[in-house]
């Protein structure tokens, strides 16, 4: 059964990889609407100074939560948690994510594993347990961050792009499926952003990064969450990046992986 609860109760938004990029600026804009946050990465010492920031300077609740999300166990733990701690979560914010480039049959099995890990089965484990009480309750909100990478393949980055292909197409799924039920699921599809993940995925000499403008992670992170309240399925940040994921349609499959070979290439 559907209930109002909601209405009357403070809202609490919980982050993944809330220690920096899209995720920190996600959080301060979930703060400064007056949402309490549980942040989850990591680093301890980076999310106690940012619990410390946004208290201070929003007068909002932060819970942290240290957990690393390339350990099958740490979804499980994370929602078990928040339940013994009665914390409602009424937003998902499934952030973390990371690549790794290179030619596949010379990149490292175990960081791939931990990536699809992160990236897929992580963010589908959060939202499944998560979603359920939201339905439930009649209201909430999930926020999947996948990439540009999403619409096409990517050689030298090939399995980072799978994985961002299937949060799109995962989150627009589920998207429809929770039509009708007060649960909205959006998912954004930002294009290289000034963050730590080209350090990361040690791409900085691609011709994707190097010399390139990118878009910051505060721009990114203000249109995601404009996307995200406005209950919009798909969130693409910037006109190029809008125009670039609509191009890939109608451009023959072929060149689309020649032209990402070409620009994922080193200079």
């Amino acid at each position: 059964m559907k209930t109002t609860n909601h209405l009357n109760r403070e809202k609490t938004a919980l982050i993944t990889g809330a220690s920096g990029g899209i995720g920190y600026e996600l959080a301060k804009l979930f703060a400064r609407d007056g949402y309490n946050l549980v942040l989850v990465a990591r680093g301890e010492e980076k999310l106690t100074q940012i619990a410390k920031e946004l208290t201070e300077n929003s007068g909002i609740k932060v819970e942290i939560i240290i957990k690393d999300l390339s350990l099958s166990t740490a979804p499980e733990e994370i929602f078990t948690k928040l339940q013994q701690a009665a914390i409602k979560i009424d937003v998902l914010v499934n952030n973390a994510g990371f690549g790794t480039y290179g030619f596949f049959h010379e990149t490292d099995l175990k960081t791939e594993l931990e990536m699809l890990q992160v990236n897929v089965v992580s963010l589908t484990h959060l939202t499944k347990l998560f979603l359920k009480d939201m339905v439930e309750q009649g209201y909430g909100k999930i926020l999947n961050l996948s990439s540009g990478a999403a619409f096409q393949p990517g050689p030298l980055l090939a399995v980072y792009f799978a994985t961002k292909a299937y949060v799109l197409s995962f989150s627009e799924a589920i998207a429809n499926e929770l039509e009708g039920t007060g649960v909205s699921v959006t998912v954004v599809c930002p294009g290289p952003t000034e963050s730590g993940f080209q350090q990361r995925a040690a791409m900085e000499e691609s011709k994707m990064i190097s010399g390139q403008k990118m878009m910051d992670a505060e721009t990114v992170a203000k249109i995601s969450y404009q996307g995200l309240m406005a209950n919009k399925t798909v969130v693409i940040p910037g006109v190029k990046n809008k125009l670039l994921a609509e191009a890939v349609r109608f451009t023959p499959r072929k060149m689309v992986v020649k032209i990402a070979r070409s620009i994922n290439n080193k200079q």
